[in-house]
Order: C-alpha cells, then structure tokens, then sequence
C-alpha cells in the first residue's frame, strides 16, 4: 500500500501535467496539419507529373514538398 506522502505527490506530478487554458493539447496545431498536406499534396503532384514524364516540374515539386514544406511543418 502506497503512503499518502507518495500518493499526493504523484496527484501533483499528474495535475502539472495537464495542459493549461491555452495551450495546445496535441502534438500537431492546425498551422502543422495544413502545411503538411501541403507537403502531401505537393509529393502527390510531384511523384505523378513525374510518371507523366515531366521530370524537372516533378524535380521542383518534390524539392519543395521534401526540403521546405516537411520541415516548415515540423518546425510550426
């Protein structure tokens, strides 16, 4: 059995644990969800205007899909 000293002070530990009024309670905020499907859809047109046979439109859109817009969303 647990003693009381232990038990309140992993209540406390819990309680500072929850987010307070304001922040955020997942691990990606709305500004991260949307670049990131900007990054899929911009992957998505890369990798089909390649298979289209446009290759240096396919090598832009990737490019920027995998080295600005994945990492944007990460760092947001």
């Amino acid at each position: 059995m647990m003693k009381l000293g232990k038990r309140l002070s992993l209540h406390r530990l819990m309680a500072s644990m929850e987010p307070k009024a304001g922040e955020r309670r997942g691990l990606l905020g709305r500004r991260n969800i949307l670049v990131l499907a900007a990054a899929t859809a911009c992957l998505v047109g890369g990798y089909v205007t390649l298979y289209a046979g446009a290759a240096s439109l396919a090598a832009v859109l990737l490019v920027v899909g995998y080295c600005v817009l994945f990492p944007l969303a990460i760092a947001l």
